[in-house]
């Protein structure tokens, strides 16, 4: 059984250590279809929207989870997104002629990874991600070492069809025997990445841990869901301004805006945009203008 499109948590009985697995298979064709990705952008993203997924899996509030890569070479910007209700979507800004390289190139100088909270009540949290490391799994292990003092193992896979990754943190006062982290991660070492994709998490988990006394909780639904909407767009034509929406409505015929993440079109005419700003902004525009 395959368990697509959900997320496993699980809990070792005799050591210290939780873990999630989570396989992506609808969601993550949800963000392939809409948007022409290349092989590098898709390696990424797949990778990031599997993390986001995993680390969002033990957050204790109502809100989402937001990974950002911001690089300076071929990849400009990778987003991956997941919410507390399980859903998650993702977006990719890059040059034309990219193609497959390790991270670091992709990235180039100067790039950097940013972990974001952002509670539905409350303020947003925001951390800085050392490109340490030759992989997004390896850079947020790092993270989770040095802001959380978290031990953490990320294994992270995707192909064009899936997204699927493990996670396994170490419970700073966890029960059982605190010398076993090394004997789980080196059991989770030897999990292939063509295993992890193509095997569901009851098989993976038995596959590791079948000597292991591990407490396996409900399986999760994971889906895709973009939360833009006509009103989301027209806050932000707000912070624009009335004369420039006009200007742009009076020079284009409408104003059309696109989501990244769901490819979503948002058009504004000239009855939406007085309607926007609560009074007839196009009139008073145009007869600015003359």
């Amino acid at each position: 059984m395959n368990q697509a499109d959900t997320l496993q948590r699980f809990l070792f009985d005799g050591v210290p250590v939780r873990g999630a697995l989570v396989r992506l298979d609808g969601a993550w064709q949800q963000v392939v279809t809409r948007h022409n990705y290349p092989a590098a952008v898709r390696h990424v993203l797949g990778q990031m929207i599997a993390a986001s997924s995993l680390l969002a899996a033990n957050l204790k509030f109502d809100g989402t989870l937001i990974m950002q890569l911001h690089g300076k070479g071929a990849l400009r910007l990778a987003v991956a997104e997941c919410t507390n209700e399980r859903t998650v979507r993702a977006t990719a800004r890059f040059d034309a002629a990219i193609t497959d390289a390790p991270l670091a190139e992709l990235l180039g100088e100067g790039g950097t990874f940013v972990v974001t909270l952002e509670p539905k009540e409350g303020e947003p949290w925001q951390g800085i991600v050392a490109l340490e490391g030759d992989s997004i799994a390896q850079m947020l292990e790092n993270y989770m070492q040095r802001s959380e003092q978290l031990d953490t193992r990320l294994i992270l896979a995707c192909n064009d069809d899936t997204a699927a990754g493990l996670l396994l943190q170490r419970l700073p006062d966890g029960h059982g025997d605190v010398e076993g982290w090394p004997h789980v991660v080196a059991l989770a070492d030897t999990l292939q990445q063509d295993e992890l994709l193509a095997l569901g998490a009851d098989d993976i988990l038995y596959r590791l841990y079948h000597q292991e006394t591990v407490r396996v909780f409900d399986p999760e639904a994971v889906s895709f869901a973009c939360n833009c909407s006509e009103e989301r767009v027209g806050e932000m034509l707000k912070l624009l301004g009335g004369q420039e929406a006009a200007d742009v409505v009076l020079e284009q015929g409408s104003i059309e805006i696109g989501c990244e993440y769901c490819g979503q079109r948002y058009v504004f005419d000239e009855d939406d945009v007085n309607r926007l700003f609560n009074f007839d902004v196009m009139a008073a525009v145009r007869e600015a203008r003359h």
